[in-house]
């Protein structure tokens, strides 16, 4: 596989999109409960966001920091999602398949900065091995 040159072909980032167009389509049956609408598309715009941001700050210290924020975006939307089904707002049915959704993209992000961390102690380690022969 070649190396990634732009956000949007991240998998993490195409199904963060799907999450939060899901998102958007279930809230807009809410009633008027603004706060929970306003935080649930926060929330959802929040995992698609932080993961590209954190890419395009071309560090991985800074990706894998903004990876980390979308992970835990997907936790404080699970929780919504539990809240807006407690309400009513949500059929079991659908709160149920947007939960495996919102699951399924903090698992991918989960595993994209576990690789992105790998990658970078790898390189770390490589540049003081090679620092070491020099001395």
């Amino acid at each position: 596989m070649g190396r990634i040159e732009r956000f949007e072909d991240l998998i993490a980032w195409q199904k963060a999109r799907t999450l939060a167009a899901a998102i958007y389509q279930a809230s807009r049956q809410f009633p008027r409960d603004f706060a929970l609408v306003t935080q649930i598309r926060k929330s959802a715009i929040s995992v698609a966001s932080n993961i590209a941001e954190g890419f395009e700050r071309n560090r991985p210290s800074e990706f894998h920091q903004f990876l980390s924020i979308a992970k835990s975006s997907c936790g404080e939307l699970r929780t919504q999602l539990y809240i807006a089904h407690d309400a009513g707002y949500l059929t079991s049915a659908e709160a149920d398949a947007l939960q495996s959704l919102a699951a399924e993209v903090g698992r991918i992000v989960g595993g994209l900065r576990a690789a992105i961390e790998r990658r970078h102690l790898r390189h770390r380690r490589t540049q003081h091995s090679a620092l070491s022969t020099q001395l």
